[in-house]
């Protein structure tokens, strides 16, 4: 299993705009991707309302993980990023 550790980019953190981006990209993925708080059990990265669970706000450190490594660096990547600033 691949795991990054990433910064919440998001000016209003995991919440439902960066959270329904990360999702549709998620889904679109060959491969399970999970994203965790540090030491907690992970959620499923396809599913926006999981996402928001984790109570993530910017500047957080998440985890993100899964089988195939490019698919988690697509994640970490879109997790890292303002996805309010648009």
């Amino acid at each position: 299993m691949h795991t990054v550790t990433v910064t919440v980019g998001s000016a209003v953190g995991l919440h439902a705009r960066p959270a329904a981006i990360i999702s549709e990209a998620a889904e679109e993925l060959g491969s399970e991707v999970l994203i965790a708080i540090p030491g907690d059990e992970g959620v499923d990265a396809s599913s926006a309302l999981m996402i928001m669970t984790l109570g993530a706000g910017n500047g957080d450190r998440v985890e993100v993980s899964g089988e195939v490594e490019s698919d988690v660096a697509a994640i970490a990547a879109l997790v890292e990023q303002d996805l309010d600033a648009e």
